[in-house]
């Protein structure tokens, strides 16, 4: 009797035994694929025991449960369904037993499904990570002169990392699933990740090589010079994408996809991870919460076709550390050359991998920014921040001189590469905005706040220097633009809406200063973020507006307006440095209030200082102007009515006979004078807000320095009166049609003091009734003055007969 045949292995098996030895050298990895198999089932042996034992547990507990309830029912059934008063089984059944027993079962069955999901994730990351191992054991098999040869290892390869992919995606649709509908299972949810990251650290590396690797058998990265490039005479390089065959385009397109296809599922465990973890606050403002931000470093296919280009390039900058403008040229140059070409070859790839709204242009622009930023990190900037460090004050010029050209490059750089990646496919808002930062080579500040820092301090430091030259110029502090008519000139327009510098009559040196700070400002908007903007902006140009608004202010305050008679120079030097501050504010104003410039409210202080510095010179001038009117009419306004006392009054004289007081003419021509300059000196706005203060002033002095009610106006003292001011009114008719209005004490006084006997006399009985006086006055179109006063200048009118 022969011997039974063995039964021919399960397929399953057989299949495993084919995908791990494949060739006799495959006999030597036997002892490690022993042990890890050894450990998978002993892991799962464990796995098996332990929910083993919790069903026991849980199989105990609801069989204990559930014989007490059949016997607590079988009771209820014999009784006929009513329940004794003393069976207090019966009760407990009723009001306890039923809903815990509900609960126990709804319990048992999230244990029950616990395990299922348990066993189906333990089958899925057991799957990824045999996959993984089989790709490690490739790996050593493949070498370098096989990856374009006729065998199929390197398809076979791209499958197999495909199907790690597929594991990752078939785990993560099940996370996904559990994270939904049973949050509380955080802890297995946490495991799962963990094993699949260790994975993933084994899998994107050998990925990624494998990748490189082929690159590096397709001819990439291409040469770099030539004999025209030696020549300075810059050929296009060939880009061996573009040159490989049908078979080659085949190999180089999966191993695309497969690696965008790995980078696609990571971004999807972190968006899961990310949604997961929304509900803490601390995380919830992640950046991951949305898919396309898990690409903003990259796209990982194109970055490593830059990673090659990078050590050829930089054999060319380090022969151009002192001339960087060539540095910038030749990453231009080589970025522009295969524009094209990764267009006509990734970007289907891309939209195959179903990657929407990623451009590959964009991607081949940013990789090329981050191989610079990379090395101007390195090499420029650190020498340049060793030599700014090194150096003492007075021997910076150099230094700063290499960083502002630095910068001005960085600058021209920037633009004409964003260009280059604008011109790719419609991209996704979200992703454009943080694309756009790693598109900026000014990045390379985003790390180092101390470089922007002295960045800053390099641009303040050359503004300070021109404004100090500008400064120095006589020219720059004259208003002469403005002073072409003549002092007897009146110009009978104002103009109200201003803009201009020379709207505000302000010197040229103020225009400089605006013109310098905006430079500064857009020079600081090719910053990345709105916080570097900010602290560069803080640092330079804020700075640097404080130190012009105090020249403005010391050159006010060393004139003293308010202990000195006005001369000219002061009235031409303050009016100056008043329509400077009432220029810049305006400026300011206006970006602040511009989206386009910064954020709002970045020049509140500085604005608020400027209000404060006109305002207080402006009411300096008008107090100066008032101590000098006071000063030259105090003897006038003293005796207004006394020489109604002589008995001179016998002959009454008409107004255009009478001339104006002796004593009040010096007065009134040094304010005349003072207005008619400050007119021609100080802007619109400010004059008219002046003047008007001056005649207020005016006003309330002369009305108050008359002693009413102790002298006497005749009919010749009331003309002289009217006479006096009059000419006081003509002064400023130039400048309102009715000047009258801002001397509202005079005119009312004037009104009382006008008035007929018998209506005077009316009045003043009237005024002696306090609950109509103020009424009687307001009817009459005497609003200013009060009945007291009133009564006072109407018992100052001495009438005749």
């Amino acid at each position: 009797m022969s011997p039974p045949r063995p039964r021919p292995p399960p397929a399953s098996l057989r299949g495993f035994l084919d995908a791990h030895f494949t060739c006799p050298d495959d006999l030597a990895a036997t002892p490690a694929l022993a042990e890890l198999l050894r450990r998978e089932c002993a892991e799962l042996e464990s796995s098996v025991r332990r929910l083993e034992a919790q069903l026991a547990s849980a199989s105990a507990s609801w069989l204990a449960r559930s014989a007490e309830a059949r016997s607590d029912l079988r009771r209820l059934k014999s009784s006929g369904g009513g329940v004794d008063a003393e069976d207090e089984g019966a009760e407990t059944v009723r009001n306890v037993g039923l809903p815990a027993l509900v609960r126990e079962i709804q319990r048992i069955d999230t244990i029950r499904h616990y395990a299922e999901a348990t066993l189906q994730l333990e089958a899925l990351v057991g799957n990824l990570e045999d996959v993984t191992f089989s790709i490690v054991r490739q790996t050593s098999k493949l070498g370098l002169s096989s990856i374009l040869g006729k065998s199929n290892e390197t398809e076979c390869k791209q499958g197999i990392l495909l199907h790690a992919v597929n594991a990752v995606r078939d785990i993560e649709q099940e996370l996904l699933r559990i994270s939904t509908s049973r949050p509380q299972w955080i802890s297995l949810i946490m495991a799962v990740d963990s094993r699949v990251d260790k994975t993933l650290a084994i899998l994107r590396p050998q990925a990624i090589t494998d990748y490189r690797a082929l690159l590096a058998a397709l001819g990439w990265p291409p040469s770099l010079s030539s004999p025209e490039t030696e020549k300075d005479k810059y050929s296009q390089v060939l880009n061996p994408l573009a040159l490989m065959n049908e078979e080659n385009r085949e190999k180089y397109s999966q191993s695309f996809l497969a690696l965008c296809a790995l980078q696609h599922v990571q971004a999807n465990r972190e968006v899961r991870q990310c949604r997961t973890a929304a509900a803490t606050p601390a995380l919830s403002g992640s950046k991951y919460f949305d898919k396309t931000a898990c690409f903003d470093n990259g796209l990982w296919a194109i970055d490593e076709l830059v990673c090659p280009i990078t050590s050829r390039m930089e054999y060319h900058f380090t022969k151009w550390s002192d001339q960087p403008e060539f540095i910038f040229a030749l990453v231009y140059k080589i970025t522009k050359d295969f524009m094209d070409s990764v267009d006509d070859i990734l970007q289907p790839l891309i939209d195959q991998a179903r990657l929407v709204g990623l451009s590959a242009k964009e991607f081949w622009v940013t990789g090329m920014v981050k191989m610079l930023v990379g090395y101007l990190e390195r090499q420029i900037f650190l020498a340049l921040v060793t030599s700014y460090q090194g150096q003492a004050t007075i021997d910076k010029s150099e230094v700063h001189s290499s960083w502002m050209h630095l910068n001005d490059l960085m600058i021209t750089f920037d633009k004409r590469m964003q260009l280059l990646a604008d011109s790719g496919i419609q991209k996704i808002a979200s992703l454009s905005e943080v694309l756009s930062r790693s598109l900026s080579i000014f990045s390379v500040y985003s790390e180092h706040s101390d470089w922007l820092q002295i960045w800053a301090a390099v641009e303040l430091s050359s503004a300070q220097d021109k404004l100090k030259s500008e400064m120095e110029k006589e020219t720059s502090w004259s208003s002469s633009d403005n002073l072409h008519d003549q002092l007897g000139h009146r110009e009978n327009s104002f103009k109200f809406l201003l803009s201009t510098r020379e709207d505000y009559k302000a010197p040229p040196v103020s225009e400089f200063v605006v013109k310098t700070a905006l430079s500064m400002m857009e020079r600081g908007r090719a910053l990345p973020e709105k916080e570097m903007q900010l602290q560069y902006n803080r640092t330079s140009l804020i700075q640097f507006l404080n130190d012009f608004f105090h020249v403005l202010r010391d050159r006010c305050e060393a004139l003293q307006l308010s202990n000195m008679a006005l001369e000219d120079q002061s009235l031409t030097k303050a009016s100056c440095a008043i329509n400077a501050a009432r220029y810049c504010e305006n400026v300011l104003r206006e970006w602040d209030e511009d989206p386009a410039f910064l954020d709002g409210s970045l020049f509140t202080d500085e604005i608020t200082f400027l209000v404060k510095l006109g305002t207080n010179y402006l009411e300096q001038i008008m107090s100066a102007i008032l101590l000098e009117f006071e000063d030259l009419s105090w003897e006038y306004v003293q005796n207004i009515g006394l020489r109604e006392q002589s008995g001179l009054d016998h002959e009454t004289l008409d107004e255009e006979n009478l001339g104006v007081s002796p004593g009040f003419v010096a007065s009134l021509d040094v304010l005349t004078d003072r207005t008619g300059k400050l007119k021609l000196y100080l802007n619109s706005k400010d004059f008219l807000d002046l003047w008007r203060s001056v005649a207020e002033g005016l006003d309330y002095f002369i009305f108050s320095s008359i002693r009413w009610g102790e002298v006497s106006f005749a009919g010749q003292g009331v003309t002289q009166l009217r006479v006096d001011t009059k000419a006081l009114l003509s002064i400023f008719r130039p400048f309102c049609s009715r000047p009258e209005a801002f001397l509202p004490f005079l005119s009312d006084s004037l009104r009382l003091l006008t008035m007929e006997k018998e209506d005077a006399q009316c009045l003043l009985e009237m005024l002696t009734d306090d609950a109509k006086s103020d009424n009687c006055l307001r009817q009459r179109g005497l609003h200013h003055v009060n009945a007291s006063q009133a009564a006072k200048i109407l018992r100052s009118r001495k009438f005749g007969g």
